[in-house]
């Protein structure tokens, strides 16, 4: 794995509690050769800089001092082609699933292509809730003992950091896996999909179609088919142009 390989990938935690946890992902990230660190609304303001995340970073202090701290999980997957949320829960609705090594196959394709890449780690206690899993172009879930398939927060980065590098190290050696380039660079992020959804619900309420006070599973259902599609960006201004005449009739 190169420099340039690991800044396609941005490690997302949302909602973290405990600062020792801040600081071991650090170290696992710094020793398997990652550096982008983003934290979403931790439990504790400015967790990066308190005791003991600087004492479990050990040595790498530098990688937590460079950590983007942040309240809108949409801005730290802007731009990504791929976000895999990381969870072990299963869901009715949501992106679709995927075990880690198929995960893996499809980062490879990422990276070949010069795709950016988030990897999404919920709560400690939660995990990801259905509001950061609509930000997922899919749900990712680590192979474990069925009756126990708890893992701490940065063990469960620490996995993926050193598979990744395996994956990748290996395809370093191996002759460079195309695919289309110019497809890829017309994937709409997540955040976009979000966006369009949103513009979708006042469009629906609108004409009469959806009850506020009684939504159902609609717009659950609408984004786990989005999620499926893996929208282009000219089909984003496309439902957003039809959520905008759903407007006009109110």
């Amino acid at each position: 794995m190169n420099t340039e390989q690991s800044q396609l990938f941005r490690w997302v935690l949302v909602e973290t509690s405990h600062p020792g946890n801040v600081g071991s992902a650090a170290r696992a990230l710094k020793t398997m050769g990652f550096s982008d660190l983003r934290l979403i609304n931790p439990k504790i303001q400015n967790v990066a800089r308190e005791s003991e995340a600087t004492a479990l970073a050990s040595g790498a202090v530098d990688l937590l001092e460079s950590s983007q701290e942040s309240d809108s999980l949409a801005l730290a997957v802007q731009g990504c082609s791929l976000v895999l949320g990381l969870t072990s829960r299963d869901r009715e609705f949501g992106p679709p699933a995927l075990d880690w090594e198929s995960a893996r196959s499809l980062i490879e394709e990422t990276v070949a292509n010069h795709g950016q890449i988030a990897l999404m780690f919920g709560p400690e206690r939660a995990g990801l809730d259905n509001e950061h899993l609509a930000l997922c172009t899919h749900r990712v879930w680590l192979e474990a003992n069925p009756n126990y398939p708890s893992l701490n927060l940065a063990q469960a980065l620490m996995v993926c950091a050193y598979t990744l590098r395996e994956t990748l190290t290996k395809a370093s050696d191996e002759p460079e896996l195309m695919v289309n380039r110019e497809e890829l660079a017309q994937l709409a992020d997540p955040a976009a999909i979000a966006a369009m959804l949103d513009h979708w619900r006042d469009g629906l309420e609108a004409i009469g179609y959806l009850d506020p006070n009684h939504p159902k599973k609609l717009m659950p259902r609408l984004q786990a088919l989005f999620a499926r599609s893996r929208l282009h960006k000219e089909e984003i201004d496309l439902l957003r142009g039809i959520a905008k005449q759903m407007l006009l009739r109110k």
